[in-house]
């Protein structure tokens, strides 16, 4: 693949590396799989990962191996740049694969698509991995292809109020049949038995991990979505005899509420155990549509919520999602944008790409758990015009503009 961009070749290279090392890592972890298929895929890994280092930074196999397991830039070739691979580690501490870097591979993915368009005229190369619509993108637009507001928000938010559940309660949905197809059978990495467990925090099935310790066997249930298992889904349990389901036990006290303006969005999960359900007849959304739409999408819903609920004016997704959400107030208007990338530089590198915000919203939002990316995501926005805020702060400038009380 050729680019004719510096930014674009460098994140490109990234991506590669990610790509590759995530591959060769998950096969290192899987002892399930059958040793050949381990190999080839990290002869594969090793590969791709050459491709990038070119002839003048050889890599061995041995120490491509060796590296899986130490800070992923050292697999990148000197001249380029680490940037937001600088730290990251594929394999935990116990040799299990890292999951949660799921989310930085698809932050990647979305920069590098926003880059080629960007170096393109805003066309992407067909038939190369970049022209291929995330699921989340081909959901959209099966939902607006009515080209009606009220279809659109419906629809939309189906996928955020039930990102799972019962094929009952499934064709209950007014969803077009297109997006039905996103919903599938509960993934194996989320069953235990025949059993699954919704997050308290955005219902979606929890991750199943079994430890295996001298002679016995504990495991765990918690969130994909690592800052919903920090605000307290994350579980223990003892393996049942018998086929039985089992019983969850927190892993650990669910943190308190936040102070000030984050505390009104925040989710308490304290107390509330997740009960087992049982895989057949269920079904839950791919991990693309849950992470793209539902996650951020609590945010989205959860603000639209608490503004209208103190008598504000709010329209949710305009012009069939131009942006998020449409603040109306006697003297004033917000258009805001809501995003929640776990990378604050690959959304910024997203935002330079894009040139801002191409629905013209003029704030950017982002959750409450993510405070520190504002720093970063102010000094890019501010070229574009665009303001940064968390949620719960959007919420509280809102109704202070509007002389009523957030907390």
């Amino acid at each position: 693949m050729t680019f004719s961009s510096p930014a674009l070749n460098a994140t490109a290279a990234r991506v590669q590396v990610m790509t590759a090392a995530a591959r060769a890592a998950q096969a290192v972890t899987d002892t399930e799989q059958p040793p050949e298929s381990r190999l080839q895929t990290l002869m594969d890994a090793h590969a791709r990962v050459l491709a990038v280092r070119g002839p003048g930074n050889p890599l061995t196999f041995s120490d491509f191996r060796d590296l899986l397991t130490q800070d992923l830039s050292l697999l990148l070739p000197s001249h380029i740049a680490a940037e937001e691979l600088q730290g990251v580690c594929l394999i935990t501490e116990d040799g299990q694969y890292d999951d949660d870097l799921y989310d930085l591979e698809q932050e990647q993915m979305l920069v590098l698509r926003a880059l080629a368009k960007a170096v393109r005229g805003g066309r992407t190369p067909s038939g190369e991995s970049l022209a291929e619509e995330m699921d989340q993108e081909r959901a959209y637009t099966a939902l607006k292809k009515r080209g009606e507001q009220a279809v659109y928000v419906q629809g939309r938010q189906a996928l955020i109020d039930m990102p799972a559940g019962s094929d009952k309660d499934l064709r209950k949905l007014r969803i077009p049949s297109s997006v039905v197809d996103f919903y599938q059978p509960i993934a194996h990495a989320a069953l235990f038995d025949r059993w699954w467990f919704a997050c308290p925090v955005c219902r979606w099935p929890m991750k199943i991990t079994i430890q295996r310790g001298r002679g016995t066997k504990t495991g765990s249930a918690r969130c994909f979505h690592r800052p919903h298992a920090a605000m307290g889904a994350s579980y223990i349990f003892g393996i049942p005899d018998g086929g039985r389901p089992p019983s969850l036990m927190p892993a650990a006290s669910a943190p308190p509420r936040p102070s000030g303006a984050a505390a009104v969005l925040f989710t308490d999960v304290s107390g509330r155990v997740p009960e087992p359900t049982p895989a057949e007849d269920h079904k839950a959304l791919t991990r693309g549509v849950w992470r793209w739409t539902t996650i951020p999408g609590l945010v989205e819903v959860g603000l639209h919520r608490a503004l209208e609920a103190r008598g504000i004016k709010v329209d949710l997704w305009p012009a069939l999602d131009a942006y998020d959400l449409h603040v109306e107030l006697p003297a004033m208007s917000f258009r805001i944008d809501v995003k929640d990338y776990s990378n604050p530089l690959l959304l910024g590198k997203k935002i330079q790409a894009d040139e801002g915000d191409a629905g013209g919203a003029q704030w950017l939002v982002v959750p409450d758990f993510r405070p520190s990316s504002v720093p970063v995501l102010t000094t890019v926005c501010a070229e574009f015009g665009l303001r940064v805020a968390t949620a719960g702060a959007m919420g509280q400038m809102i109704c202070e503009k509007a002389g009523i009380a957030w907390q």
